[in-house]
């Protein structure tokens, strides 16, 4: 199971704070164990490949996982970035290729594909990454949306530095662009009880907060007061909701409109409070672990965690994990 933490958007913060604050759960990242840290990117936060510098600074093996967008920048400099990181750093940077967004955000840009031709854009943009790094001869494409002809990527990238490559797999479009990309499709998922497997991916993976103590009535108490009800946060939600075409974002707000007292591990409450854009698992150790085990049964084998809230937090969800593992393997 690879685990990916993910760090703060520049929106939490301003200037040498922010930069601290990334490089501090870079380091938190790095300590428990994680593959590497997932870096946000849209309209509103500062460039990413700026972000995943400084978590290459900050560390000696954390892997950055960057959001790509078409919209912002051509292939051969997503593959250049990629190249020059691995020139530098000696370190594998892994993508997370990003298809849609806010609608507002992709409008400022007058970039108006619709949603499932943005996948299939994106599939001709990844492969032009893919092909640049892969190949040591140039390269010439021609595609719908992209062309290149005799296009060399120099330095050339290590074998053992290839980018992993990961496609958001909540739409039947995004499922069919990892399939053929051979990317890991990632997931918001639902309730691991609702959750049917798909027999014709291999790789894919899942997007969760974990908050986890030794009983449930501690973990509630720390989950209630990291996220208490915001009503401004709900009506700002309300808002996303009308200006996204996001598969997940419409699922996850379909799948639980109110809070729920039922003390189910899944958990709707900070996303619903607009607080993060992923659920949550809530509970002791063992009840979470149960649940991620569920869903290491189902074939999900990346998971990508919300933003730590301190080093401590991301010990709490090693306890999970581990005892998850374990339980996997006993079986």
């Amino acid at each position: 199971m690879k685990v990916f933490a993910t760090a703060p958007p520049s929106s939490a913060a301003s200037g040498l704070d922010f930069a601290h604050h990334v490089s501090e759960v870079a380091q938190w990242s790095e300590h428990a164990g994680c593959e590497g840290v997932l870096i946000y990117t849209d309209n509103s936060l500062i460039d990413p490949w700026l972000v995943a510098d400084t978590v290459l600074r900050s560390t000696s093996r954390l892997c950055p996982l960057v959001a790509v967008q078409p919209a912002y920048m051509h292939p051969y400099s997503v593959a250049k970035l990629v190249s020059s990181f691995g020139y530098l750093y000696g370190r594998r940077v892994y993508l997370n290729m990003v298809a849609g967004g806010f609608k507002n955000d992709l409008a400022a840009l007058h970039d108006l594909t619709p949603h499932d031709q943005r996948y299939a854009r994106l599939i001709e943009y990844t492969t032009i990454i893919q092909e640049l790094l892969r190949s040591s001869s140039p390269l010439t494409y021609q595609g719908e949306y992209y062309t290149v002809e005799k296009l060399a990527m120099t330095p050339p990238l290590k074998a053992e530095l290839f980018p992993g490559v990961l496609v958001s797999g909540s739409s039947e479009a995004g499922l069919a662009a990892a399939r053929v990309l051979g990317a890991t499709a990632i997931q918001y998922p639902q309730p691991v009880n609702e959750i049917v497997p798909d027999p014709c991916h291999a790789e894919s993976g899942i997007r969760l907060g974990i908050i986890a103590r030794e009983t449930d009535d501690e973990a509630w108490r720390v989950a209630n007061d990291r996220f208490p009800e915001d009503r401004r946060g709900q009506l700002t939600h309300q808002l996303a909701m009308k200006t996204s075409d996001s598969s997940w974002h419409r699922q996850l707000s379909d799948e639980a409109p109110e809070k729920s007292d039922s003390r189910s591990p899944y958990w709707l409450w900070p996303f619903q409070n607009y607080k993060t854009f992923c659920p949550y698992l809530v509970g002791s150790y063992d009840r979470v672990a149960e649940e991620v085990r569920k869903y290491l049964d189902r074939g999900y084998s990346t998971l990508i965690l919300d933003i730590p809230e301190s080093k401590d937090d991301l010990e709490h969800i090693g306890e999970v994990l581990g005892r998850a593992k374990k339980s996997v393997a006993q079986a």
